[in-house]
């Protein structure tokens, strides 16, 4: 009997091959979790792009002042005539949300006393906010405002906020002379009758 102490060429070439095929199998594996982990990522940017919008809206309707005009036409356009929350550190700004019926983007228009549509003159930052929108509703009623989002093949989004008044109108004051009292004047001496 011979003592074998190595292996033989065929025994060699065989494991190559099965080798070759394991080695296909693996990267098409990995190949395929790639993709995967790239599709979810994706996913994950749109669903984070979708979450960061709702937030800044919902920001901008909490941070008013309470004045909120909402115009319904194909779309919705809501605007708010002052709101603390600025993205560019704007003391009080006024944010409008509109979707543009040429591309059917929401996009959020920021600035000091604008008017729509904009002119020339007038410096304000528009930002795109959302691509295909299928749905964009305000309901504006008391202290409650309920908003309803949509893209095209994606679930609905709605939220709903309490507590969204619009502040009380200062009364002016009212100048009545009988009752106010002069803050310069002298205090007036008693005359004494004399005999």
């Amino acid at each position: 009997m011979f003592n074998r102490k190595a292996f033989t060429l065929l025994e060699v070439l065989i494991s190559i091959a099965l080798m070759g095929i394991v080695i296909v199998a693996l990267f098409s594996a990995v190949d395929m979790l790639q993709n995967s982990n790239q599709q979810l990522f994706k996913y994950l940017e749109k669903s984070k792009q979708t979450t960061n919008a709702t937030k800044v809206l919902y920001l901008d309707i909490m941070g008013s002042d309470g004045n909120i005009t909402v115009q319904k036409d194909e779309f919705t356009r809501l605007c708010m005539e002052e709101t603390q929350n600025s993205l560019y550190n704007l003391p009080m700004a006024k944010v409008c949300w509109i979707v543009l019926k040429k591309d059917k983007t929401l996009v959020r228009i920021e600035g000091n006393a604008y008017h729509l549509p904009l002119g020339s003159e007038e410096k304000v930052e528009i930002d795109p906010v959302m691509s295909d929108i299928a749905l964009f509703d305000v309901y504006h009623e008391k202290d409650k405002v309920l908003v309803l989002l949509q893209q095209e093949g994606k679930e609905p989004i709605s939220f709903m906020l309490q507590g969204i008044t619009t502040p009380a109108t200062k009364k002016k004051p009212t100048e009545n002379t009988a009752t106010q009292t002069p803050l310069t004047s002298a205090p007036s001496t008693p005359t004494i009758p004399t005999k």
